[in-house]
């Protein structure tokens, strides 16, 4: 350990013995009567003192007003450096702040409220490549590459634009063929961005735990909602797996149910055969016989 060290973490002198400095400075600070008695010396470096004073103010129960004072280095003058009220260990302060995204949970969401989603939001992937390049599941044959497809776009447009300029008399078309983003937009077909497979897998297992096979409501089903004719079917991949619930009696109307989920508002609950009832023991253990104590003549 150096010598500066040690130094440091011994309160200087005179900076120690100046409370009265102190006092007076918390109190030209605070308002009168809150600053209570005096309750620690902190060193914070050579000829640098921190003087620690109750706080007596209501709604700071634990605080403490911090007054450091220090001195130049071979001069008996302290000077007052700053003045601050501190939370002390047992102070009362309020939570530390938590974002919002940590704080969100499903159901907060309410009328009015956005909820943006970050850009590098992993349930989420591009939903296109290009901004006139057809997505990759379209039905452009291969052969046909971009760069020759926005040649064919360019030229269609400007032959219908060519026509279009034509007098109406002659009958020409007046519309002028769009690119294929803008079709796609029209078409509903164009949204930046798509469930990913990361975001779908956690949708799948949030959905199964909420509506699936394992639920206690699941397990005292008379059959499983894959059977049941309430039973709307998802489209794409989750189709095999998941549909929608269309019984309004049933806990889970209108939620995406996991096929092997069910409940007792299934549709062929009331045609089941009822579960056969099992046959009474033949030795009876838990039943008692009553035996005389006596003979019969007594």
């Amino acid at each position: 350990m150096s010598a500066a060290t040690t130094r440091s973490r011994t309160p200087d002198r005179l900076c120690a013995e100046a409370v009265d400095l102190a006092r007076s400075a918390a109190e030209e600070a605070a308002a009168p009567g809150v600053v209570g008695e005096h309750v620690a010396v902190v060193s914070e470096g050579d000829r640098v003192v921190t003087h620690l004073f109750e706080c007596k103010e209501m709604g700071y129960r634990g605080w403490r007003w911090a007054v450091t004072v220090a001195r130049a280095s071979r001069s008996k003058l302290v000077t007052l450096d700053e003045t601050v009220l501190l939370p002390g260990p047992d102070s009362l302060q309020a939570p530390e702040w938590v974002p919002w995204s940590d704080r969100l949970r499903p159901g907060d969401m309410g009328p009015g409220d956005l909820l943006p989603t970050e850009a590098e939001d992993l349930r989420l992937e591009p939903g296109y490549s290009g901004e006139d390049a057809p997505p990759p599941n379209s039905a452009v044959p291969d052969a046909v590459t971009p760069g020759a497809l926005a040649e064919l776009v360019e030229a269609e447009d400007a032959e219908e634009t060519d026509l279009g300029a034509a007098p109406a008399d002659e009958g020409a078309p007046l519309s002028v063929r769009g690119t294929i983003a803008a079709v796609a937009e029209e078409l509903g077909m164009r949204r930046a961005r798509v469930l990913s497979r990361y975001g779908l897998h956690i949708a799948a297992d949030r959905w199964d735990e909420a509506f699936g096979a394992k639920t206690p409501m699941a397990q005292a089903a008379p059959a499983p909602c894959v059977s049941c004719g309430f039973l709307l079917p998802l489209a794409g991949s989750l189709r095999q797996a998941f549909g929608v619930c269309a019984n309004e009696f049933s806990p889970a109307d209108g939620r995406v149910v996991s096929l092997a989920y069910g409940c007792g508002g299934h549709s062929e609950a009331a045609v089941m055969p009822t579960p056969p009832r099992p046959a009474p023991h033949v030795l009876d253990e838990l039943g008692a016989d009553a035996f005389p104590l006596g003979s019969a003549e007594n």
